[in-house]
């Protein structure tokens, strides 16, 4: 009993000691991945990844997935880019951007909990028509300007340091603490944890199922949005095509750090992790000068692997 207790407890160190052991293996074959000026670049671009995958998270714990996300992040990108150039605020725009994000969000929610659309279904139509109204909208061309470029607040958004580190981990910082608060330390979470378990008993034990799924999704459309703006300001641009695969880097941190493509099983700090460790692979890969094409096989791999070990892992405790 304690040799099966141990296995179990190690187990969820398993995507920090991995993270460890590529930080140390990476360090020994480049040393120049430690340098400070590399450390807080790939943190900077972690920060997207994390944000989307934090609320990924919530949604592969209800036993859904989320295939939107990166259009959703294109599509709010361009319309805060919009607003800006237009002459509107920015603090408005990016409320407005975040607005935008929860609709697109709660349209997938409402598809998936009154529609009884299944989850990779809906949100895989809703990819690709916020995609499309993204081309339309731009116009297929990116959208750029001096009022995006002059806005101190803005820029700052993406490329500015408080006490020396990167805003956007700042903002990363404090999302994770408030989403580590909202599903391990209240009734929201611990009802999305028994969604995740089993719907029909969480229903009958008096959970509001449809409107959870509703929330949950908005969060990840609001999550998405958030990225977006952190992306535009950093490239002073909104691009059509911004976001493209992103949902399976976020798809892939969330399994990494241990969450269960089944439902039920996840935890936010896992999925801190596992968004580094793919980071890390990564910002890796370039420092030793490895192809991008390979690079993309690496990463699959890595996908592959944690799929591998989940399904093994819900076989054992079946």
């Amino acid at each position: 009993m304690d040799k099966a207790r141990k296995k179990l407890d190690l187990s969820k160190y398993m995507a920090l000691i991995a993270l460890i052991v590529l930080v140390v293996l990476i360090t020994f074959l480049n040393p120049q991945f430690i340098a400070p000026s590399n450390l807080m670049n790939l943190l900077r671009q972690s920060s997207i990844n994390c944000l989307i995958a934090f609320g990924m998270t919530f949604v592969i714990l209800t036993g859904g997935i989320d295939l939107s996300v990166g259009s959703v992040l294109a599509f709010t990108g361009a319309v805060a880019a919009t607003l800006i150039l237009s002459g509107t605020p920015v603090w408005l725009a990016c409320i407005a951007c975040l607005v935008l994000g929860a609709i697109l969000g709660g349209v997938n929610g409402f598809l998936i909990s009154y529609g009884k659309v299944t989850a990779f279904i809906a949100t895989l139509a809703t990819m690709t028509i916020w995609r499309g109204a993204t081309y339309v909208f731009t116009g297929g061309n990116p959208i750029t300007g001096p009022n995006m470029n002059n806005s101190f607040f803005f820029q700052f958004i993406g490329n500015g340091y408080l006490f020396g580190i990167p805003f956007p981990v700042i903002i990363t910082l404090l999302i994770f603490a408030a989403v580590y608060i909202l599903l391990h330390k209240t009734a929201f979470g611990r009802k999305t944890f028994a969604l995740g378990g089993n719907e029909k008993a969480a229903f009958v034990a008096g959970v509001k199922t449809k409107k959870i799924i509703v929330l949950i999704y908005i969060i990840s459309g609001v999550l998405a949005a958030l990225a977006a703006l952190i992306l535009t300001s950093r490239l002073s641009s909104a691009q059509p095509d911004a976001g493209s695969a992103y949902e399976m880097d976020a798809i892939a941190s969330a399994v990494i750090g241990g969450a269960s493509l089944m439902g039920g099983k996840g935890r936010m700090q896992g999925t801190l992790v596992g968004a580094l460790l793919i980071a890390t692979l990564s910002n890796g890969m370039n420092l030793l000068g490895i192809n991008s094409f390979y690079q993309q096989i690496v990463k699959g791999l890595v996908i592959l692997v944690a799929v591998m070990i989940d399904s093994q892992s819900q076989k054992k405790n079946g």
